[in-house]
This record gives C-alpha cells, sequence and structure tokens, in this order.
C-alpha cells in the first residue's frame, strides 16, 4: 500500500460508524483501499471509479443548520466539496474546496479536524453512473451570512435547518450525515 494509500485507510478506519450502512461503507472502503493504490481521480470526469471525495458541510452549530448549493452538474443541493487530487491528504482537499467554491477559509471547528462521516455513492447527473467515496469534513459558518458560491459550479446556496423534514433534493446519504451530526453536536439522540 502506498503511503498516500495508508493515509485514506487510517483516516477511514477511524471514523465510528453510525449505522448498519456506514459501516458497511467504511468496510467496503477499507477493503477497496487494500485491493488497490489507485483511488485518485486522474482523468475527468470519473477515472478511476471509484475514486475519492471530500465534501466540507458548512455548519452553523448554533443554529443549527448546513449551507448547501445547488449543483450544477449533479443537478443536486449539496455540501460543498471536490475531487482529491493524486497523492493529496483529504484534508488538504477539504481546505481547497472551500477555498475555492466559498472564498473562506476552512474552520475545522465544529467537530474535529477528521471526516466525520464516509459515503459510497454513485453519481447522478452529467457525470452519472461513477462511484465517489466520500469523506465528509464538518467546517463552521454563519447562518446569517450567504456565501458567494462558484458560480460555475453553483447556482446559489441556501441554509437549511439540521432537522428540517423537507430538504431539497440531495446526496443520498445527507439525512444520515444530518443525524450523526446531530447527535456529534449534542443536540438530539442519534437513531
Amino acid at each position: 500500500m502506498q503511503p498516500a494509500t495508508a493515509v485514506v485507510a487510517d483516516l477511514v478506519a477511524n471514523i465510528p460508524a453510525c449505522d448498519e450502512l456506514e459501516a458497511h461503507h467504511i468496510a467496503t472502503t477499507l477493503a477497496w483501499l487494500h485491493s488497490t493504490d489507485d483511488i485518485f481521480r486522474r482523468l475527468k470526469p470519473a477515472t478511476p471509479s471509484p475514486h475519492l471525495v471530500a465534501y466540507t458541510a458548512l455548519v452553523d452549530p448554533d443554529t443549527p443548520a448546513v449551507y448547501l448549493g445547488r449543483h450544477r452538474k449533479a443537478g443536486l443541493h449539496l455540501p460543498m466539496g471536490g475531487h482529491v487530487d493524486p497523492g493529496e491528504h483529504p484534508l488538504t482537499t477539504a481546505r481547497r474546496e472551500t477555498t475555492e467554491e466559498l472564498g473562506i477559509t476552512a474552520e475545522l471547528t465544529v467537530t474535529s479536524e477528521q471526516p466525520l462521516f464516509l459515503t459510497v455513492t454513485t453519481t447522478v447527473g452529467q457525470t452519472a453512473g461513477h462511484v465517489d467515496v466520500s469523506l465528509w469534513y464538518v467546517i463552521r459558518g454563519d447562518s446569517t451570512h450567504q456565501y458567494p458560491l462558484d458560480p460555475t459550479e453553483f447556482d446559489g446556496g441556501h441554509w437549511w435547518p439540521l432537522d428540517t423534514p423537507d430538504l431539497p433534493p440531495t446526496d443520498p446519504h445527507l439525512p444520515r450525515f444530518l443525524r450523526k451530526l446531530h447527535h456529534a453536536l449534542g443536540k438530539t439522540p442519534q437513531s
């Protein structure tokens, strides 16, 4: 296992699963990481599949709320984030994507500098059909502020309460992430 892959394997192994599906995603990801070092996207839009992604969920823990942008290619309301460059540490990706897409410096003080959540998802939209292995980082935001999202990637953004029952079309795992985040913030029991 190459050093960059070993770093990712260590990150993944240290994510506590919130439910059976996340435990399955963690086990699947660890098996994948032990089978190949070809884990970074080399060719747009999807080679190889699967490949690593770092989400950066902008969260106001006081409200509590999450900021989602309407992603142009996916056609979904998503956290910010992007593909992990070859050999790049996913935390570096999270910081880079925060600057590129939100125009701010990532403040990873809501939970920790470690990813809170892991998902394995088949993409939809313009680049549908490949698999993203996503590490979800949590960055601090202010729900009284509208963030100027990169207009080449997003068509505006909106704050959503963490406990909203009416999320817009989004990543299929976002509701589970929000439940885990609620639990991490000590706001509600995890179900």
